[in-house]
């Protein structure tokens, strides 16, 4: 390959890694968000009707409204993904959605005679959940082509530490959510409130989208590729210790495990939201 080549296929490159959101990644998350608004009214706004309201019934009431409360940060997401110009202001977060897709398909499958097959919510659980773990990837494989990576110049970076405590969160949490997903009874019997094997299986996956999106975002530098993350978390979180308040007589604060958990779910957004406020000031002065 003589040189003008080599030149006239670096030019393409640059000219593809524009950082843009592809049309295709805008109209999905235009088609997801409405989907996930419902289902976060549902579990967060009438998380003791689940019998009538959702694919399956759910008890006690703690595990729809943190199901409900991840919904929501996926409605905030997805808007963002609609509305954001730079693809990798999102990127490094699908990848979690697309394990946390496989963990829902899985747990389907796993438990299909526990669903409401006869209920509306149930279809589109069931569509969502087959199209949606293959659609995901497909997407971030898609649209990644378009990020320069750490070519963006002045871009505000993230310490190393920063980073480095992500990563190490992140293989923690997602050995941790794989390992329980396949042995669930340990979990079950320990947890703080309580969880049949299917709603353990759910909120694993949760854990598991948060475990890989950790990871994900530390092999990035650039801050800005983990400031939505970061609303999201804040988000998330935010709710969620808002649901065990609402439902605190749910949870069985005997058990040895309750402080670590829900305790660890408060400092964690403490720490999420220290790092925000570091980063936005250093932001700020540069």
């Amino acid at each position: 390959m003589n040189r003008r080549n080599v030149v006239l296929l670096g030019e393409r490159e640059l000219s593809v890694r524009d950082d843009r959101v592809l049309p295709l990644t805008r109209l999905i998350g235009a088609i997801i968000a409405p989907i996930l608004f419902v289902a976060f009214v549902i579990l967060y706004g009438f998380p003791g009707r689940t019998e009538q309201l959702f694919a399956w019934t759910i008890a006690p009431e703690l595990t729809p409204l943190i199901m409900g409360a991840g919904y929501g940060t996926g409605v905030y997401f997805f808007y963002r993904v609609v509305t954001v110009r730079e693809w990798h202001r999102v990127g490094p977060v699908f990848p979690g959605i697309a394990v946390f897709t496989w963990f829902m398909a899985a747990a389907t499958a796993l438990h299909w005679a526990n669903f409401n097959h006869g209920h509306a919510t149930f279809v589109f659980w069931l569509v969502l959940y087959v199209v949606s773990p293959v659609v995901v990837p497909g997407i971030w494989l898609l649209n990644r082509r378009t990020d320069p990576l750490n070519r963006i110049e002045d871009a505000l970076e993230m310490p190393r530490s920063l980073r480095q405590g992500a990563a190490v969160s992140g293989v923690l949490i997602t050995v941790t959510a794989v390992v329980c997903f396949l042995f669930p009874e340990p979990l079950i019997e320990r947890w703080p409130w309580a969880v049949s094997p299917l709603t353990a299986r759910i909120l694993l996956g949760w854990f598991a989208l948060f475990g890989v999106t950790n990871l994900a975002v530390s092999f990035d530098s650039r801050w800005s590729a983990a400031r939505i993350l970061a609303h999201s978390q804040i988000i998330g979180f935010s709710l969620v210790l808002v649901g065990v308040v609402r439902t605190w007589n749910d949870i069985d604060t005997g058990n040895p495990y309750t402080w670590p958990i829900v305790g660890g779910m408060a400092v964690y957004l403490l720490v999420v939201i220290t790092c925000y406020a570091v980063m936005e000031r250093r932001g700020r002065a540069e």
